[in-house]
């Protein structure tokens, strides 16, 4: 009998298929070789082939993280949580000098021993904040084991994250922020009153990223779009779209009663002005909203093509200059510095240069800015005449409106012949047609006591 069940079981492992999925493994079990830790100061060991990260007090987020990144990939690996611990694993993520002095800032699949149970949602580290969370799916939030070890595996493959959690299903995410990063193992900073010395395990992980597609699965779950939508956390901070993506609602032709009916194009989520052949021509002319705003954020994608000229104006005042082409705003400026002339002109040199404040006050030289063909974010905050420009995350300008050091830039720049420019308490905000190819998406704003 026993020589029956040998040649039995040996035939059975002759004929079973070999496994050719191309696993890399990230961690050895032996050391933490190919990372390095960035953020905070948790511990992070090599203990019985797994990862051991421990909190400590007094310091912020910790995250191991690989040496190498990673852009399309599909990742799997073990952990073990303390229930009374908060973490994550960061994808797609990214530490530079000119982001909040180096955060780990990036795309976190979150691990929620909590009642919230959260575990293999996505969240938006030091940039955005929740992308999805677990609340309209019971089964994933039932699927977390206290306690014991839990599987992940997360696929990230072009605008795409999907995550489960031992075997179920629990997020789709589609989202256009960032193609690529390191991957990290946070240790959550810990309040005051809490145990230091609590730990974290991770262990068995490793990544696919040939060929990639092949080896990706399906989910049921639909999936949860960003572009052109409200994250969780801006709508519960009270932000509004400012264009829902599709139509021309909430913006006109700046000196028409309607949109304009050429000029301005609209697809696949993305609001383009038309390039009208060069010079100073224009197809459509300005839009602007059809809603006036005294405090503000506006937050904006912008794309911009070789050589183009555009920018983003506020406070504008669409009777002023009525007979001429442009309307009258404060203007951040989006142009490709390295090709159209404007960057080496202005009233101030280098006051034209992108995200500047037009021809008043020259933004960061040291501004982190896309190349040509890939997309910005501008963000424009004014509040109580406190007014900030910030490119990618980056603030790279402010000033105080209708201050005596404002008012001095206008009275020697070409809009002093404009009584109190730049200082209504409310106005519209408008996309500026230059006659160039230009592209925006995601226009978003916050306002307040308007």
């Amino acid at each position: 009998m026993l020589l029956l069940f040998s040649v039995t079981l040996f035939l059975s492992c002759k004929n079973s298929p070999e496994d050719t999925t191309p696993w890399v493994n990230l961690f050895d079990g032996k050391s933490l070789e190919g990372w390095h830790q960035l953020g905070g100061e948790a511990k992070y060991t090599v203990k019985d082939g797994a990862i051991v990260g421990t909190t400590v007090h007094n310091t912020p987020n910790s995250f191991l993280t690989t040496d190498k990144s990673y852009s399309d990939f599909i990742l799997e690996l073990s952990f073990k949580v303390d229930p009374s611990m908060n973490s994550g694993i960061q994808i797609r993520s990214n530490s530079f000098p000119h982001y909040k002095e180096g955060r780990v800032h990036g795309y976190q699949v979150e691990i929620d021993p909590s009642e919230r149970a959260w575990s293999a949602g996505v969240y938006d580290e030091a940039r955005r904040g929740w992308l999805t969370t677990l609340d309209n799916n019971p089964e994933a939030q039932k699927a977390f084991k206290q306690n014991d070890w839990n599987h992940y595996r997360i696929e990230a493959i072009g605008d795409t994250i999907k995550t489960w959690i031992n075997g179920v299903p629990a997020t789709h995410l589609i989202d256009e922020k960032t193609a690529s990063g390191f991957i990290s193992l946070q240790v959550h900073s810990i309040k005051p009153d809490m145990t230091e010395g609590t730990e974290i395990i991770w262990k068995d992980i490793k990544i696919i990223t040939d060929n990639v597609a092949k080896y990706a699965q399906k989910t049921p779950l639909k999936p949860t779009i960003t572009k052109n939508q409200l994250t969780v956390d801006e709508a519960k901070k009270g932000w509004k779209l400012l264009w829902d993506g599709e139509t021309t609602n909430g913006w006109k032709g700046a000196k028409l009663d309607k949109f304009p009916e050429q000029g301005w194009e609209i697809k696949d989520g993305v609001l383009s002005v038309l390039s009208s052949g060069g010079g100073e021509a224009r197809n459509g002319g300005d839009i602007v909203t059809t809603e006036l705003y005294g405090d503000f954020e506006l937050s904006l994608d912008f794309k911009v093509t070789p050589g183009a000229n555009s920018g983003i104006k506020y406070y504008v005042d669409t009777e002023i200059n009525k007979g001429e082409g442009s309307s009258i705003g404060l203007e951040y400026q989006i142009l490709d510095d390295d090709l159209h002339p404007d960057a080496k002109l202005g009233n101030h040199e280098g006051s034209r240069t992108v995200s500047s404040l037009y021809d008043l006050i020259k933004a960061d030289v040291n501004k982190p800015i896309n190349p040509v063909g890939e997309w910005n974010t501008a963000y424009i905050s004014s509040k109580n005449n406190h007014v900030e420009h910030w490119l990618n995350g980056v603030k790279v300008l402010e000033y105080e409106r209708k201050s005596d050091d404002y008012r001095k830039l206008v009275s020697e720049s070409k809009y002093a012949k404009w009584n109190k420019f730049g200082e209504l308490d409310k106005g519209q905000i408008l996309l500026q047609d230059h006659g160039d190819l230009v592209s925006f998406k995601n226009i978003k704003i916050r306002a307040f006591n308007n």
